[in-house]
């Protein structure tokens, strides 16, 4: 992606980065040139909005709990899938 305009980083090596950049992991130099060219570019600016839009929303959807019938649930079924490989590999031995 380019947004046609002149730029000290690439708008391909700003979109790149931009997750290292949401989560902090991008080195002090990247993170000035990633902030400048968000700063100059509405493409990219716009881009980064939609990830840190998915970021949230993931982070959000994570902390939720999920109600305690359907967490038995879910574990009743992984038991039953272990005991059904189980039985299949006993078998082929």
């Amino acid at each position: 992606m380019s947004c046609g305009e002149p730029h000290e980083t690439d708008c391909s090596e700003v979109l790149e980065k931009v997750y290292l950049y949401l989560d902090g992991e991008d080195g002090d130099e990247d993170h000035g040139h990633i902030r400048l060219h968000l700063d100059e570019c509405a493409p990219c600016l716009r881009q980064y909005g939609l990830e840190q839009a998915v970021k949230t929303l993931v982070a959000r959807s994570c902390a939720e709990h999920a109600p305690s019938d359907l967490r038995e649930r879910v574990l009743l079924r992984i038991q039953q899938v272990r005991i059904e490989i189980d039985h299949v590999e006993f078998r082929a031995e």
